[in-house]
């Protein structure tokens, strides 16, 4: 039952003290988890959580009503926030900038909760260098009716890829129906340089795994698991580890060790179990800030496939035109139009 209107509670955290409004909001109904749940949950798991939050730009999606309602974004910090809030201020593809979050320790986390945020979704790049990612991301993504199964397969392709070209890959669930793949970078490639080695990574694991694995922008054109490469762009952003997702069940986008992947099921990883999960077993992605890597093997494979003639690849539709960028019209309506003219 949630709380009655008006309650709050302060809770003494990482040397602050941060008030939680109505503790006893339900945010998921299916499985009886309140507002106050979802705390005890990113305090419990504060480190690991913190781990791939630290220094991180972050947007805010909101759910003020728990997953039955409708979230909505809040890339900028408002000016009446706390002043210990840690912030960072972040250039858009559009030229105009924001202040974003940093949650850097669990007072910042229970900050952002209060506010009705459930998963983190923060940048691939940290305060001191906003301008140069440290991490590539590989997010995989089920075309509909493809078995997890699958998923799984092609998770495990995209591990032979990124170690064939000197790269680790660090997997996760992504708490809904894909896989995610996190590599450490070293700091160095532009945000465009880092998606172009995405996509050249992309259409190798195409090429290796056809018809399982595809890098096609377009919906009506792919077959299997679709493999994100835009996620690398800027301003893209994907939950980050160990984050609540906000579905039903409270699912975890959940770290895993590679022998995990054949074998895991991402409902069983939520949030009333992935803290036992880490108190006895660890975080399998501990060490990732360990293993940086440089992008030059996946660049030399994007500049074979340039020569042999594959150019670059669709961006997301609020982005500026790019000189080699493909027409971005939906391929059955350019041969629609193209047969009206004809």
């Amino acid at each position: 039952m949630a709380a009655p209107k008006g309650q709050h509670i302060i809770i003494e955290v990482a040397g602050r003290e941060v008030r939680v409004s109505n503790p006893g909001k339900v945010f998921f109904p299916e499985v009886g988890l309140t507002k106050m749940d979802l705390v005890d949950y990113y305090l419990e798991c504060e480190q690991a959580v913190v781990r791939h939050l630290r220094d991180r730009p972050t947007v805010m999606k909101r759910w003020v009503d728990g997953v039955q309602g409708e979230p909505f974004f809040q890339k900028r910090v408002p000016d009446s926030a706390p002043d210990w809030l840690e912030t960072a201020t972040v250039t858009f593809p559009s030229g105009r900038h924001a202040r974003e979050l940093l949650p850097n320790d669990g007072a910042h986390l229970v900050w952002g909760v209060n506010l009705g945020v459930i998963d983190w979704n923060p940048w691939p790049v940290r305060r001191h260098d906003l301008d140069h990612p440290d991490e590539l991301r590989v997010d995989l993504d089920p075309s509909p009716g493809v078995p997890f199964a699958e998923v799984r397969a092609v998770a495990l392709g995209v591990r032979e890829v990124l170690e064939a070209h000197g790269l680790r890959g660090f997997p996760k669930t992504s708490g809904s129906r894909g896989v995610h793949v996190y590599v450490r970078i070293e700091p160095r490639e532009s945000f465009e340089e880092v998606r172009r080695a995405a996509l050249a990574l992309a259409r190798e694991v195409e090429r290796r795994m056809p018809g399982r694995a595809t890098s096609r922008w377009w919906k009506e054109e792919r077959k299997g698991v679709f493999i994100d490469y835009n996620q690398n762009a800027r301003d893209r952003t994907v939950a980050s580890a160990y984050s609540v997702r906000a579905v039903p069940d409270a699912r975890v986008s959940c770290p895993l060790e590679w022998d995990e992947v054949p074998d895991v099921e991402p409902a069983d990883l939520r949030m009333q179990t992935v803290p036992e999960r880490l108190r006895e077993r660890g975080d399998p992605s501990a060490s990732i800030d360990e293993h940086p890597g440089r992008l030059d093997g996946l660049l030399e494979l994007a500049a074979r496939d340039e020569r042999d003639g594959l150019g670059d690849a669709p961006w997301p539709p609020h982005f500026r035109k790019r000189k080699n960028e493909p027409s971005r019209v939906q391929p059955s309506r350019a041969r629609s139009a193209q047969g009206k003219k004809s």
